[in-house]
């Protein structure tokens, strides 16, 4: 079957602890250069050489983002860029502009190359070309459906990634001027506004033709279903997105898909545990979602277009600090209550549920009702929690 990757986005230090904590072989992150999410706390050069260091020493692998759509002005720093993610020993990058492919085959650079999705890779003859360029992956664009895949691994015989969950993008792959024309903000330079987020009002002559606004927003990516057939086809590796969601999105995310790719690797996975993680990812974001390209052309089954519902997520109830004098000790985030049943996660045992029937304050005062995100607060469960463990409302 060969190598098999889960990559996890890291947008800031903590969520990179969160993604290989919670099962995570790979993450992908940008420096304060060259990279397409501008707005994620994005990591200083010391703190990605502090993140490759940790990443190694718990056998994990650091990709690096340089892919956005360069200028003339935006190649000025390049090249001591790359000598220097090189030098921090850099599993890879990933490239999407030829001039970047062109400069890492110049200067004999030991960190692997990998073409970007803003390369829009959807066929054999591109990858082949990008092989040449000295190119041992392509993470492939999110429209590929499985013909694709299945003709691009048999010609190239490359390393293949793809999008497995998050957001889809309006435009192919990421290839956006919406919010250049909207806000005077690149979205091919790390500057995305994500208009195709927003909505609008329907209009006609200056009228509006309906109550509801219009809206141009894909429902996002899910791929459950289908990551034992992907393997099949030769996937190598399985990104999550999300560099600017939350440390309980990307841990929850992360833990179903790698208990999904466990379970197929040892041949455990049925029916009902696959129903029970769409469940768990249909509660964990504010967008539906689905397989879109993978196996039809997206309908309208796959797309908002009057109106949408994306009410913030409310379940994740308290993060586990600790143990302490036998109580659990966490971290508040939404309000819960005496008498609430809840969900306990993590990535050293499996989920169980509970009825909450104490709560106390920092200063062991009983109290009713947890309604300050980020108080610490103390529970009697009879039993101790890992650190770093969530609390969710019982799905």
């Amino acid at each position: 079957m060969g190598l098999i990757e889960l990559l996890a986005p890291a947008g800031s230090k903590e969520k990179m602890e969160f993604a290989f904590l919670y099962g995570a072989d790979a993450i992908y992150f940008a420096g304060q250069e060259f990279g397409l999410r501008a707005n994620a706390k994005n990591f200083t050069r010391e703190e990605m050489k502090e993140t490759v260091e940790y990443a190694h020493s718990i056998g994990k692998k650091c990709y690096v983002t340089v892919n956005i759509v360069f200028h003339n002005e935006d190649l000025e720093n390049l090249k001591d860029y790359l000598l220097f993610l090189d030098s921090i020993h850099v599993d890879a990058i990933l490239a999407s502009d030829v001039s970047v492919m062109n400069l890492y085959k110049e200067l004999g650079l030991h960190m692997e190359l990998h073409i970007s999705t803003q390369a829009s890779t959807l066929n054999s003859g591109a990858a082949l070309f990008y092989k040449e360029l000295g190119a041992k992956r392509i993470v492939l664009a999110r429209e590929a459906n499985r013909k694709d895949i299945i003709d691009i691994k048999e010609k190239t015989g490359l390393d293949l990634e793809c999008f497995a969950h998050g957001a889809m993008c309006t435009s192919i792959s990421g290839r956006c001027v919406m919010s250049n024309y909207a806000t005077n903000r690149d979205s091919n330079r790390g500057g995305c506004v994500q208009i195709c987020r927003w909505t609008f009002d329907y209009l006609k002559d200056n009228e509006k033709l309906t109550d509801k606004p219009f809206s141009m927003t894909p429902k996002d990516l899910n791929m459950i279903s289908y990551i034992e057939d992907m393997l099949k086809n030769g996937v190598n590796s399985f990104k999550i997105e999300g560099r600017m969601r939350s440390i309980y999105y990307v841990s929850t995310v992360i833990l179903i898909y790698r208990r999904i790719l466990d379970k197929i690797i040892n041949n455990t996975l049925t029916d009902e545990y696959k129903d029970y993680a769409l469940k768990v990812l249909n509660r964990v974001a504010n967008r539906e979602s689905s397989p879109q390209f993978y196996d039809k052309l997206p309908g309208v089954n796959e797309q908002y277009y009057l109106g949408r519902d994306e009410a913030s997520n409310q379940d994740f109830l308290g993060l586990v600090l600790g143990n302490k004098d036998g109580y659990v000790e966490i971290e508040e985030r939404n309000t819960f209550k005496v008498g609430d049943v809840v969900e306990f996660f993590g990535p050293s045992f499996e989920t169980f549920s509970c009825t909450i029937n104490k709560i106390y304050d920092k200063d062991m005062n009983e109290i009713e009702k947890a309604i300050h995100p980020k108080e610490i607060l103390y529970l009697d469960l009879g039993r101790e929690i890992p650190r770093y463990s969530m609390m969710r409302v019982k799905i």
